[in-house]
C-alpha cells in the first residue's frame, strides 16, 4: 500500500489543470448536435461527451498518479486495487447531464481526491460556460477562481435561498423529493433545482445560497462539495445531521452555512402531511 505522504498543493494544481482541460473538451461537445442515450432510466443520460471526458480526466489522472485507485462515474475503477491504496479519486466528467443534452449551459466537471472512507482531501468543482473554478483543500481553505469562499451568515431559514434536487427514478419512488419541497417552498425565500448537485454545493459554499439537499447523488456527484463547504465555513450531514458514511456517499446529503442546519433537518423530518408554519 502506498503510504508516502502527498504534496496536496501540487496535487491540487494538477487536478486543476485536468479539470480545465476536460471543461475545454465540454465546450467543443456543447455546439454539436443535440443527442443522449439512458443509463439506469429514461431520465438518466449520458452523451458521447460524458465517456470522452471522462477518457481524459481518467488518462491524465492515471499518468500523474499512478498508485491512486480512480472511479469514475461512466467508466467504474481504473488503477489499483482500491483496498491497496489510500488514495481515492471521484470523477464525474459532466454533472448535469441532462442540462448539457437540452443545450442548458449549467454543468460542470468534478474531481475530488479522499481517503478510504471518504474524507475528502482535494476538490475541484469547473464551471466551463462561465470559467468558474472552485477548488480547495482540506484544512487549508476554498476558493472561487483565487478568491477565499465563504457561506452566509443568514441565520433563519425563512430569509434563505435554498436548492435541490430530484432521483433518477422519482417516477417510481415513494420517496421522490415531491414533498420535501413542498415543505421548503412555504419556509423559505425560494427553492431552485439548477440541475448540477456539485455546482450546487459550490454555491453553498460561495454564500450564493444557503443550503442544499438531495437523496440521489453519488459520491462523484458530492465529494468535491463536501469539501468545499467545510472549508467555506459550512456544515455537511445526512438528513438526520449526522456526518455519516452514507452522507459522504452522497446518499441523502444536507449542505448549509452551518447557521441554519438544525432548521433544515428540521424539515427534512416532517411527514407528508405536515401543517403550514404559522406566521405572526
Amino acid at each position: 500500500m502506498d503510504t508516502q505522504p502527498l504534496d496536496l498543493s501540487a496535487v491540487l494544481e494538477r487536478a486543476e489543470a485536468i479539470a480545465r482541460q476536460a471543461g475545454a473538451l465540454l465546450l467543443h461537445y456543447f455546439e454539436r448536435p443535440r443527442g443522449a442515450n439512458h443509463k439506469s432510466t429514461n431520465i438518466d443520460l449520458v452523451t458521447e461527451a460524458d465517456g470522452a471526458s471522462e477518457a481524459l480526466i481518467v488518462g491524465a489522472l492515471r499518468a500523474a498518479f499512478p498508485d491512486h485507485h480512480i472511479h469514475g462515474e461512466e467508466g467504474g475503477g481504473y488503477g489499483p486495487d482500491p483496498d491497496q491504496t489510500p488514495y481515492h479519486w471521484w470523477v464525474d466528467p459532466l454533472d448535469a447531464t441532462t442540462n448539457f443534452a437540452h443545450r442548458l449551459p449549467h454543468f460542470a466537471v468534478s474531481l475530488a481526491l479522499s481517503d478510504p472512507d471518504l474524507w475528502p482531501l482535494v476538490g475541484v468543482v469547473y464551471d466551463p460556460m462561465r470559467d468558474e473554478m472552485f477548488k480547495g483543500i482540506r484544512g487549508q481553505g476554498a476558493w472561487l477562481n483565487g478568491r477565499r469562499m465563504h457561506v452566509t451568515s443568514v441565520a433563519d431559514l425563512s430569509q434563505a435561498l435554498v436548492t435541490t434536487g430530484f432521483p433518477y427514478d422519482r417516477w417510481t419512488a415513494e420517496d421522490n423529493n415531491a414533498a420535501r419541497v413542498g415543505h421548503f417552498v412555504v419556509r423559505t425565500q425560494g427553492v431552485r433545482r439548477l440541475g448540477s448537485a456539485a455546482l450546487d454545493m459550490c454555491y453553498v459554499a460561495a454564500g450564493r445560497c444557503d443550503l442544499y439537499w438531495e437523496r440521489g447523488p453519488q459520491p462523484w456527484d458530492v465529494q468535491a462539495g463536501i469539501l468545499l463547504v467545510h472549508e467555506a465555513g459550512g456544515r455537511v450531514s445526512d438528513y438526520s445531521g449526522e456526518m455519516t458514511l452514507e452522507a459522504r456517499r452522497g446518499h441523502g446529503i444536507l449542505a448549509s452555512n452551518g447557521h441554519i442546519h438544525d432548521q433544515g433537518v428540521a424539515v427534512l423530518t416532517l411527514g407528508d402531511a405536515a401543517p403550514l408554519p404559522k406566521r405572526e
